[in-house]
């Protein structure tokens, strides 16, 4: 599908590895006494798994561009993998954190932030009540937690290449058309088949034939899948969605954690439909972990009661640094002063314009590729259209040319995310910076296909 020889992207790999070494000198030294400490050589095993030979180390981020230990300056169209989707360190979140550091990072206790914070999330979302947690991982778990609590249903839909961090429950895929555990899941004693089932994304008869029984809890989604590579939903599809979730008593939860890059309110507040219950992770509070899960009031009720019902003792639901101090004054000042229709109308038209600059590139490169668009986010895809499911998403996937492609782009000055070909625009990004990037992509097209 990609119409490129093996063998150039090969050749470009190998190319790009060895200018990346001569250029990070600094990155390649901190490698060695890093790796005598931290398993994979990196805090986190996947800061391993990007394109370069070496892991990079950044020294600094601001706004729309991050400087790495040699002093090079980077074009972010990565920003955090969406945890800084608003902008590396805005200031009027560094502001509120200097602010609360010096009055107290947690206590366990609501700080004077939280009444706010709860009219903002209402103001932006549509959804009355509110619960935070550190991570959307964390929001999503909670959520399926609740979603059983209150229907007494043990059973969750999830679709077909869905990601929703690292929540056990959806790590089930369709195999040729048979529900499968991800095999990539480590350490997972658990058939997790026994109460997930998955289905395609946009095949409403699929979910239908899911739910028909009235044994599931709840439906969780993003409204638009964004980890297997960008699928969107089809006209209509949502809308049906959340029909069927009504009528067969399920609850339909959607994680905005990706699709914040809609708009202003995420997809559901741009498109609709409301769901029972909303989860929005890394973003929200300007890259500090925090999460909020949000869900309306008749939920609310049955939440309530399911906790007074429930025996005393630990409700496997929250942890000891969910909603601290610090975490929340972050979250307002975002809420209030970053994450903003402004900061959208300087967003959206920009990643139009790098959406359309990419289309045009591939078009004369006469390459068989498409690029989707959701809001502040785009990617380009190794397929002639759109994907439709994650099978389709799935099968357009080239990890070799990804990997090549990223690593050229990054010798260039310019980042995009590490496990697909997605880029993300903030309210820092200039012209400028989308200039660059498109010349690093042709030139790296250039190379592919000359």
């Amino acid at each position: 599908m990609t119409r490129i020889a093996r063998n150039r992207i090969a050749a470009l790999r190998a190319e790009e590895a060895q200018r990346f070494v001569a250029l990070h000198p600094r990155s390649v030294a901190l490698a060695e006494p890093t790796a005598r400490h931290f398993l994979f050589g990196v805090p986190m095993h996947w800061m391993n798994d990007w394109s370069p030979p070496t892991p990079l180390f950044a020294a600094c981020a601001q706004g729309a561009r991050f400087t790495c230990a040699d002093g090079i300056e980077h074009a972010d169209f990565c920003l955090g993998d969406t945890g800084a989707m608003f902008g590396h360190s805005p200031p009027p979140v560094a502001a509120a954190l200097a602010r609360q550091a010096a009055r107290g990072y947690t206590t366990m206790l609501p700080s004077e932030d939280a009444a706010a914070v709860g009219e903002l999330l209402t103001e932006r979302f549509g959804l009355p009540f509110w619960q935070l947690a550190l991570t959307a991982t964390d929001a999503n778990r909670f959520v399926l937690r609740w979603a059983r609590a209150v229907t007494g249903r043990k059973q969750i839909v999830v679709f077909n290449g869905c990601y929703h961090g690292t929540v056990d429950d959806v790590f089930v895929d369709l195999v040729d058309g048979k529900p499968a555990q991800r095999d990539s899941l480590l350490g997972q004693a658990h058939d997790l088949r026994q109460f997930t089932r998955v289905v395609e994304f946009n095949d409403i008869a699929a979910l239908e034939a899911a739910l028909a029984d009235g044994q599931v809890a709840c439906v969780i989604t993003e409204p638009a899948l964004t980890n297997i590579g960008m699928v969107l939903p089809a006209p209509g599809f949502l809308d049906a969605v959340r029909e069927l979730t009504q009528r067969h008593g399920s609850l339909l939860v959607f994680d905005e954690t990706h699709t914040i890059s809609t708009g202003l309110g995420g997809w559901t507040r741009t498109y609709g439909p409301t769901p029972d219950m909303l989860v929005l992770g890394k973003p929200v509070a300007g890259g500090l972990p925090c999460a909020v899960y949000g869900f309306n009031a008749d939920l609310a009720e049955r939440m309530r009661r399911a906790k007074a019902e429930a025996p005393p003792g630990h409700s496997g639901i929250g942890t000891t640094l969910s909603g601290n101090m610090l975490g929340i004054a972050a979250l307002r000042a975002n809420l209030a002063e970053v994450m903003t229709g402004d900061a959208y109308a300087t967003m959206l038209p920009l990643a139009e314009r790098l959406a359309t600059g990419l289309r045009e590139i591939i078009a004369r490169h006469r390459l068989p590729w498409c690029v989707t668009r959701v809001g502040a986010r785009c990617e380009f895809q190794f397929c002639s259209t759109a994907p439709r499911n994650g099978s389709e998403a799935g099968a357009a996937d080239d990890h070799e040319l990804s990997q090549a492609m990223h690593l050229a782009l990054l010798n260039r000055g310019a980042m995009i995310t590490p496990f697909h070909n997605m880029m993300l625009v903030c309210p820092a990004t200039t012209g400028a910076d989308i200039d660059h990037l498109l010349a690093a992509f042709d030139a790296v097209l250039d190379r592919l296909t000359a």
